[in-house]
């Protein structure tokens, strides 16, 4: 029986019905993708600048040719069996749906390494498909190249050997989206340069400047190939049935001319001899390069812009990208392993693990792209055919922390744009950046949440890299988005540390009064801003933040904490507060006395983001602990849902039956506004990781857990895709707070500028990153106290002092600097009451 890969790791197994909803998407950070199916198959071909769901595009299919002497040769499309539904006007829908294919069909995947077992007793191989794409930390264009691999090992359990070949076959379909464009006289070529085999799809008649101009590769490294270029066309599927009458007959393809045609199909088949008791491989590489996307913002009367794509500057087409990257193939395969492999071999839950995994794929989706420039942008998710709300929006990117902590230049250069291109003189940071930069602010409107959290990123980024030049770079830029909280009329006006005026947030509406959500971002970009201003000698600044801070924490904690949660005092909408300012937005209420779309008395499922931020910065408690622990207690006991049979919901629907999730408001007190904030009957996995991971942070870890838990199952692979967490949109950028589990359950933090790391005291073995390095820590602890591994698996580290919980900081008699490769191992002893007896360290390191 033909096993897994022995040296890749799988977190996870589907099969069954659970192969229904799988699309894993294949390609690089800002490249688009082609998502692999449950069954094999590729689907969703987003290569073309936008999000094309549901669209075959290439309509690839790979079809094994085996013949055992003496016997009659068997084909298969390399799928696993199509699953209903069945019905269609023409029947099913599906492209070659009438092709045989595999009986038995299994998933295994640690993102974004996947497997597909296929077998069948009517044919003499077993099949494991091995798809991937190159993704490593800290290398964002390593991590960032549009290719996908697919390989498919051969497996023959019998005593005599298999004649074998797979061919790949592909429609031309470039110019077409799946939404807009059109394809004309596209062409197929075949080259061969060094090991690289394969056909080159390019168009003679799509414009150069289109959206959806550029070329797709199919190549392969095996040495015996045959090809044809396009299928002669007939009536009547004719060209499918010639093609299979050709391949089946001897696993090998008439050559034949090019027939010109708008989409001609092209195939390229390689054989080889399957040994008996043995095993071989046939890879083949699919790659492609589309160089002019345009902005997402087109302005009155104009065209959207073109601008262009990172990765499609470092290559000069698809076929480029197979050539340059085969030589490399390997080591890029061995470091993405690597990084698999220490993160799943981590003593974290299996759900914790996936749900921080599985949502990197989104910065693979079309959510993200890097302009030609190579700064990164972001969506807030994808409809099925275009982006959805624009931008790199400050409030929804907020919460996500993937970026931060495996591709810190990346987010470094989101920090970039929002401080130094989208924040005007006045302070104010348009929440989403037009494009193309000198447009940056032109959206206008300011987010009070959005502005804030990103004071609180700065801090993070800066912390994680510890570039003290960036740091002065952006700071008087901060300092203006900061202040800008205090100008008449704004967030903060009288400056006692409160949020009170017109506040639009997250939630898509304006707060009016002081709640808890505007009230923690604020009082943690205070908190940020303190530190940042000591460390940069601002001592003046350093003290007004601080005392801002002090004041509002206390005023918070004193008048919005009812005794079980925090809640808002709803005010009348301020006078004079024009849209013009930036601060109020074109959305109407009834009755400014009395506005609309407010929390009120409700039980706001992130109430606390601002301190789950303050937690992954390593900024302290910015409210009473004790309340805080039980304003996480009662979200858990009041929104959470066990089922939702009887759950009334007048929005979007991502949760129901009888699967459960945290709601984003209720209202056990009573006293719901007739018209509450608007999403408060829904169910959102972003808000769902931002209050469950508080809860692992504050000790509520079965609550915490059981959140998580209720998340993953709903992507489960039979309801909803394990690789497309969706809000507003697919793959949405929310969801990526999921990486912050890590952190929290790990207790990792880690300080580039006092060269300081700290994780917790549970003895296990834990994944960490800075965005620059990573690696493995293990703690095993005695009676007699602690030992630490601290490995680095890439990049180099450098450490000072180490902090273990519930031991005593202690710094190293020197710096260490420890590279790829080495680690350090440290005896700490069990803490004494006597910090002076406490003995030093031992250290070991390789």
């Amino acid at each position: 029986m033909l096993k897994l890969h022995p040296s890749w790791p799988v977190l996870t197994h589907y099969e069954g019905r659970y192969l229904n909803r799988i699309a894993m998407p294949l390609g690089g950070i800002g490249t688009g993708t082609v998502s692999l199916g449950g069954r094999g198959n590729l689907q969703d071909w987003e290569m073309m600048n936008r999000p094309a769901k549901g669209f075959w595009g290439g309509e690839a299919f790979f079809t094994l040719y085996a013949r055992v002497q003496g016997q009659a040769p068997i084909a298969r499309v390399l799928e696993g069996a199509l699953p209903p539904p069945y019905e269609g006007h023409a029947g099913i829908a599906i492209p070659h749906h009438g092709l045989p294919r595999f009986r038995h069909c299994s998933f295994h995947v640690a993102y974004p390494l996947a497997q597909v077992l296929l077998s069948d007793p009517e044919v003499p191989l077993q099949v494991r498909l091995e798809a991937f794409n190159p993704l490593i930390p800290a290398e964002p264009t390593a991590s960032g190249i549009p290719i996908a691999v697919l390989r498919y090992v051969l497996n023959n359990e019998l005593d005599t050997p298999v004649q074998a070949a797979i061919c790949a076959s592909l429609k031309n379909f470039i110019g077409y989206d799946g939404l807009r464009g059109q394809s004309r006289f596209n062409v197929n070529t075949f080259r061969a340069k060094g090991e690289l085999k394969g056909l080159f799809f390019s168009s003679e008649g799509v414009p150069p400047e289109a959206e959806q101009f550029g070329t797709i590769a199919l190549a392969t490294t095996m040495p015996e190939v045959t090809y044809q270029l396009s299928w002669r066309p007939e009536r009547w599927n004719g060209a499918l049935l010639n093609f299979w009458d050709d391949f089946t007959t001897d696993g090998r393809l008439e050559k034949q001319p090019f027939y010109p045609q708008d989409t001609p199909v092209g195939s390229l088949a390689a054989e080889t001899i399957v040994p008996p008791k043995g095993m071989a491989e046939i890879t083949f590489l699919l790659t492609w390069h589309f160089p002019n996307r345009l902005s997402w913002t087109p302005f009155e009367g104009q065209q959207p812009a073109v601008i262009g794509n990172y990765y499609t500057t470092l290559y000069t087409d698809a076929w480029d990208v197979a050539l340059r990257v085969l030589p490399q193939l390997g080591e890029l395969e061995e470091k993405t392993v690597r990084f698999v492999h220490a993160f799943c071999s981590s003593d974290l839950p299996q759900v914790v693990k996936e749900a921080a995994l599985y949502n990197l794929s989104t910065l693979r989706s079309q959510t993200c792209f890097r302009t030609k420039e190579g700064f990164f942008f972001g969506w807030e998710g994808c409809r099925d055919h275009q982006g959805c709300c624009h931008g790199s929006c400050t409030h929804v990117w907020n919460y996500e922390q993937a970026t931060a902590f495996l591709f810190g230049d990346l987010a470094r250069l989101m920090r970039e744009v929002e401080f130094l291109h989208a924040t005007d003189e006045r302070g104010l940071m348009s929440f989403r950046v037009n494009l193309p930069l000198e447009h940056a602010t032109d959206f206008g409107l300011a987010a009070a949440d959005g502005q804030m959290g990103c004071i609180m990123k700065v801090y993070r980024d800066w912390r994680l890299c510890g570039d003290d030049e960036w740091l002065r770079r952006l700071w008087p830029q901060v300092k203006k988005a900061l202040s800008f909280a205090w100008i008449k009329g704004g967030w903060d006006a009288d400056q006692d540390g409160v949020m009170e005026g017109c506040q639009h947030n997250t939630l898509d509406v304006e707060y009016y009064g002081p709640n808890p959500l505007m009230g923690t971002w604020y009082l943690g970009a205070l908190r940020a801003a303190e530190e940042m201003a000591r460390y940069l000698g601002d001592t003046k600044w350093a003290q007004k933040c601080r005392e801002l801070y002090e004041r509002g924490s206390a005023w918070v904690d004193a008048h919005l904490f009812n005794g079980e949660y925090y809640e808002q005092q709803v005010r009348p909408i301020p006078k004079g507060t024009p849209i013009a300012q930036g601060l109020r937005h074109p959305m109407g209420t009834r009755d400014p006395a009395s506005p609309d779309y407010q929390v009120g008395r409700g039980c706001l499922v992130d109430q606390l983001a601002g301190q789950f931020m303050a937690h992954v910065c390593a900024l302290g408690h910015l409210l009473s602990p004790e309340h805080m622990r039980k304003a996480l207690a009662n979200i858990f006991r009041y929104n959470f849902q066990h089922n939702l049979y009887g759950h009334f919901n007048p929005m979007r629907t991502f949760a129901l039956n009888d699967e459960q999730g945290l709601l984003i408001c209720t209202y056990p007190k009573g006293e719901r506004p007739r018209r509450p904030v608007p999403y408060f009957t829904e169910i959102m996995t972003g808000f769902e990781y931002t209050a469950s991971i508080h809860m692992l942070y504050e000790g509520l870890i079965k609550e915490g857990l059981q959140c998580i838990s209720a998340i993953r199952a709903r992507y489960d692979g039979y309801k909803r895709n394990p690789f497309d967490e969706a809000e507003c949109g697919h793959h949405y950028a929310r969801a990526m707070a999921s990486w912050a589990a890590v952190l929290a359950l790990s207790g990792f933090d880690y300080s580039a500028p006092e060269k300081t790391i700290a994780f917790t005291s549970t003895p296990g073995r834990y994944f960490w990153s800075t965005g620059y390095a990573w690696g493995t820590c293990t703690i095993i602890t005695s009676p007699q106290g602690s030992q630490l591994t601290l490995q680095v698996l890439h990049g180099t580290l450098q450490v000072r002092q180490i902090k273990i919980k519930g031991h005593q900081p202690f710094r190293l008699e020197t710096l260490a600097r420890i590279k790829e490769g080495s680690y350090i191992t440290i005896s700490v002893p069990k803490v004494d009451k006597t910090p002076g007896e406490v003995q030093g360290p031992r250290i070991n390191q390789r």
